[in-house]
């Protein structure tokens, strides 16, 4: 079992609250992410439920049991941080036993689980070798080893990937999901990056100074943002926000709409303005679209190739039945 629940949580340092009271539940199995921009309190959260920071009031339940004065250790709880935290004079072998041997595991045991590990990450040709020696994804690949050994209720994960570059990212992140579908334990999730949080999420918590701004599925917060908060960061490129006379032509105070929900062309459309940028990434190209008179540069995705340079005559017209309304408190409004 790997069920968390924070009931009433907060936390302050001093007196500044970053931490409002906070309820959330994370489901046995779970691969539930915590998303949002730097300083929303997504660490810090995921460090009150690893117990490496005290929390002000409430209580946490992990399994059942009231953990909030347990310490970490005890928590059943594996964390991996985006610093990887490998004693750089051991082995690979010894870096993924040393939780074990502190727990006064045997060796025999050890072996069995290091050997196991080591065949799910493909570290079994690299045991003998030292931190120094391996590329930056086999050295997250040994922090993940060290914490599946501990056969954790659940595993936290603390934006693990932002010291790779790009193409190691891609592929971590798609061995992060594959693992998490074999040991079928609960995992959390922390990142900035909400296209890691969309392509490996059961569940999305998208937080704004402390505060839980929407939880649900990746495709829940797509189609359906309760804000404008969340529908402005949710997606990639963002989406479209519309203010002014516009907005108040479909009765609203805020419309929005995705850059691929958008039809484009060279010769009529609702909304003329005048390409900017165009960003041609083979099968998708977009189109960052100056001098709307709607406010803000509007952005397009379109597929295949479209003949549109910088100065262009363009013509946009978003496809009305995908169009998100906002109230002026900037909720949904339809």
């Amino acid at each position: 079992m790997g069920q968390i629940k924070l009931n009433q949580v907060t936390k302050s340092f001093g007196d500044v609250e970053v931490i409002p009271p906070l309820d959330l539940t994370i489901e046995d199995g779970e691969f539930t992410v915590f998303v949002g921009p730097s300083g929303c309190g997504k660490s810090t959260l995921l460090r009150l439920i690893a117990g490496l920071e005290d929390i002000s009031s409430g209580h946490i339940d992990i399994n059942g049991s009231d953990a909030t004065n347990v310490p970490p250790a005890k928590r059943g709880l594996a964390m991996v941080f985006q610093s990887y935290a490998l004693y750089p004079h051991m082995s690979v072998r010894k870096n993924i036993a040393f939780p074990m041997r502190m727990a006064g595991i045997d060796e025999a045991e050890q072996n069995r689980r290091i050997e196991a590990a080591a065949k799910a990450l493909n570290l079994t040709d690299y045991l003998e070798r030292r931190p120094g020696q391996l590329s930056g994804g086999q050295r997250q690949r040994v922090a993940i080893g060290r914490a599946i050994v501990r056969e954790p209720a659940a595993f936290l994960f603390d934006e693990p990937l932002s010291n790779l570059d790009a193409a190691l990212r891609v592929g971590m992140r798609l061995e992060i999901s594959e693992l998490h579908k074999r040991l079928e334990t609960t995992m959390i999730y922390v990142t900035h990056d909400q296209v890691e949080a969309m392509t490996m999420a059961d569940k999305i918590v998208v937080l704004r100074a402390g505060v839980i701004e929407q939880v649900g599925s990746p495709l829940d917060l797509y189609h359906a943002p309760r804000n404008e908060f969340v529908a402005g960061f949710i997606g990639s490129p963002k989406m479209n926000l519309i203010k002014g006379a516009e907005a108040e032509k479909h009765g609203a105070s805020t419309i929005g709409i995705r850059p691929e929900h958008t039809d484009v062309s060279m010769t009529d459309g609702m909304w003329k303005g005048r390409v900017g940028v165009a960003e041609h990434l083979g099968s998708d190209t977009f189109i960052h679209v100056h001098d709307t008179g709607l406010g803000d540069m509007i952005t397009v995705r379109i597929t295949g190739d479209i003949q549109a340079k910088h100065g262009d005559t363009i013509y946009l017209t978003p496809q009305l039945d995908k169009l998100h309304k906002f109230d002026a408190n900037g909720l949904r409004a339809g």
